[in-house]
């Protein structure tokens, strides 16, 4: 998903510009870490970032000063109970190409439905952070099964415990993760199956595309 977002989407695509801002804070991170007792090469590193090219070092910066922005209630529970329905779908296709399949996930209306909605808002997408978790080509969110779900339907069952506000507030719920075998060509742009024809990019890519030709 991190290549995708970062060789796939426009250049200044919010959703690229936060996975460069994610990827330099835990890079920041992993150098201020190991400098004590690395320190040549923490220094050496910090002299060639890109992105800091006035640098005092690492030394002069200060320790680890994590922005208290990254501390969003309910973003943990939400990327680990995404996680979970991953690990369902990805042990229902048994080590077959995740790309190949378009994921259903089923939740009862609660706490956990809304966590999932925090990462994707629409019904059924191929970019959003769930999907991109979930690593499929295609991922949907409903409230309950769909009455055309067929009767031989690959679904895997699970539960998730949340845990919020320091055990104030716990709440288990059940979801469903159906795994469908996907109906579209793989874009021969992304690499996902999202695509009308194999010799056609999909319409995200496409989009890119013209806005690159355009600039």
């Amino acid at each position: 998903s991190l290549s995708c977002r970062l060789y796939c989407e426009e250049e200044k695509d919010p959703k690229r510009r936060s996975c460069q801002t994610v990827l330099a804070q835990a890079f920041d991170v992993v150098v201020r870490s190991f400098a004590p007792i690395l320190p040549h090469l923490a220094e050496e590193v910090f002299q060639h970032l890109p992105y800091k090219k006035d640098s005092e070092g690492v030394f002069r910066t200060g320790w680890i000063n994590a922005s208290s922005a990254w501390r969003k209630p309910g973003i943990e529970e939400a990327i680990e109970g995404a996680c979970a329905m991953r690990d369902s779908f990805l042990g229902s296709i048994s080590g077959k190409n995740a790309l190949e399949y378009e994921v259903v996930i089923v939740i009862e209306p609660g706490l956990l439905f809304e966590l999932m909605e925090a990462l994707q808002a629409e019904e059924t997408s191929s970019v959003s952070q769930l999907n991109e978790i979930m690593m499929a080509s295609q991922t949907t969110l409903l409230s309950e099964l769909p009455k055309e779900t067929p009767t031989d339907a690959n679904i895997t069952k699970g539960t998730f415990l949340i845990n919020l506000e320091g055990g104030d507030i716990r709440e288990e719920s059940s979801y469903k993760v159906i795994a469908l075998p996907v109906a579209k060509a793989k874009c021969p742009r992304c690499r996902r199956y999202t695509a009308d024809s194999s010799s056609t990019p999909c319409p995200r890519c496409l989009k890119v595309i013209a806005g690159k030709g355009s600039t």
